[in-house]
């Protein structure tokens, strides 16, 4: 299995974990500063990090082989949805009478849509897919939601080991050839 030293970023409680009250922001706060609590909870830096720029993201790509593109990614989402799910519900729950935050909440929905579709491609490189490339990259957004892990290691008591293995099972079984 996947050894937490060969990971390239360093452990989840490595990084700084945004406060709940910076995602919320005050009354009248503008969208900006929710938005880059939202974006620091992903690169679990101090700063927001471009996709293309974040070290797990380079690191798919120069995998060789769609089972390590798999692992990696996987362990990537494990890491940073423990960040990034209360952000995403304060955002998420908010939108419903914000404005502001539902565009926001659309925003980056849209925006994980385009990277799975991006990393679907990736894998497209090294293997052929076995559903259409549209398809699994509804399904990898689907799956690497944080709610998901909110669910299975939230409630469900899932450890994030056990969580990993599940994305990473999951996605080699319905994306990759038999």
């Amino acid at each position: 299995m996947w050894d937490e030293s060969t990971k390239p970023w360093p452990p989840a409680g490595a990084w700084p974990q945004p406060a709940a009250s910076a995602a919320r922001g005050a009354p009248g706060r503008a969208a900006p500063g929710r938005r880059a609590s939202g974006e620091t909870a992903i690169s679990g830096t101090d700063q927001a990090i471009p996709a293309e720029q974040r070290d797990y993201v380079r690191a798919v790509q120069a995998a060789p082989d769609a089972q390590t593109k798999i692992a990696l990614y996987a362990a990537a989402v494990t890491a940073i949805a423990p960040r990034l799910a209360l952000v995403l519900a304060i955002i998420q729950q908010a939108a419903h009478t914000e404005p502001e935050l539902a565009a926001l909440w659309d925003e980056i929905a849209e925006r994980r849509a385009a990277n799975m579709h991006r990393f679907v491609a990736d894998l497209s490189t090294v293997t052929p897919l076995r559903i259409d490339p549209s398809e699994a990259a509804d399904i990898v957004w689907a799956t690497n939601a944080a709610e998901l892990y909110q669910l299975l290691v939230g409630q469900r008591g899932w450890s994030p080991q056990r969580y990993e293995r599940f994305l990473t099972d999951t996605w080699r079984r319905l994306l990759l050839p038999g």
